[in-house]
């Protein structure tokens, strides 16, 4: 009976959602409050929504500062040296430009959201696409396939629920994984491989300029935002809570926010500093005067 009421459950939420009746927040916390009545939960629903939150709270708070983190990162520009990288050794070349769109879509998966990955992989290599004659629908189908691989990372949706469910840690759910990780990133290259050669062979070899299409990058927009005084202590701290978060020094949502609180300090202490340097070069300069 508890295993019918919950089919029907995910049934009606998927029903409410794809028809539109109900935002996603909303049908959450209303389809599962209806089923419990129904299945006569309704004097422990409390206590069991309580259980269910603190359950849940850590991989919550894990998702949101990475998310936050990795968010910060791309808006101090931390890829736009790789998208400028990429635009400029592909070309007009179409196999160059399909691995070159897997290589930028899993480097940006490693956020574990596919919502940034797809704009800022296709805001990227859309224009390239268009302006050689390449099926815009290579690039959407190479940035789903890096984007489903990299979404098994510890703080990527399958994988958080799967250690929230079965209350495992990162350890006994990701580490396992690694191996085929690594062969779905070489599938997807590979893929990337023969759906740029069938490109080539369809439209051949266009010369770009490739100083163009970065411009037209949705990356190099916001330049106000961007700090590339701070990119190489960028790249040290992402790789650092990689490494940090594989070896498990700490819990993964400590981690993270840890990670998330680090370079906004760095970043006003930075800012302050140049101020104060202008500050006294304009004072020795009227000194001199």
């Amino acid at each position: 009976m508890l295993a019918l009421l919950g089919y029907l459950m995910i049934v009606a939420f998927m029903i409410l959602i794809m028809t539109g009746r109900l935002s996603a927040m909303i049908a959450l916390i209303a389809v599962p409050s209806a089923f419990a009545l129904i299945g006569g939960f309704g004097g422990k629903m409390g206590e069991m929504a309580l259980e269910g939150i603190k359950d849940v709270a850590p991989t919550g708070i894990m998702i949101l500062f990475a998310i936050l983190f990795f968010g910060i990162l791309i808006d101090a520009g931390v890829f736009d040296p790789i998208i400028n990288t990429i635009l400029k050794v592909v070309k007009g070349d179409p196999v160059k430009i399909a691995i070159g769109t897997a290589v930028l879509a899993l480097l940006i998966s490693l956020d574990g959201d596919g919502t940034t990955t797809y704009m800022i992989t296709i805001s990227a290599m859309l224009p390239l696409y268009k302006r050689i004659g390449m099926r815009p629908l290579v690039l959407a189908g190479i940035a789903v396939s890096s984007s489903g691989v990299m979404n098994l990372l510890p703080w990527g949706g399958p994988t958080a629920r799967v250690m929230t469910a079965l209350k495992l840690e990162m350890s006994d759910v990701f580490t396992p994984v690694i191996p085929a990780m690594i062969g779905g990133v070489l599938f997807v290259l590979f893929m990337a491989y023969c759906l740029g050669k069938k490109e080539r062979k369809r439209i051949g070899i266009i010369e770009v300029d490739y100083h163009v299409m970065a411009q037209q990058a949705a990356a190099t927009e916001d330049a106000y935002l961007k700090r590339p005084k701070m990119i190489i202590f960028n790249y040290a701290l992402t790789l650092t809570l990689l490494v940090a978060l594989i070896m498990e020094l700490m819990p993964s949502a400590v981690l993270f926010m840890i990670g998330f609180a680090l370079p906004l300090p760095l970043r006003l202490i930075i800012q302050n500093s140049v101020i104060k340097k202008s500050v006294w070069q304009t004072m020795r300069t009227m000194l001199y005067l």
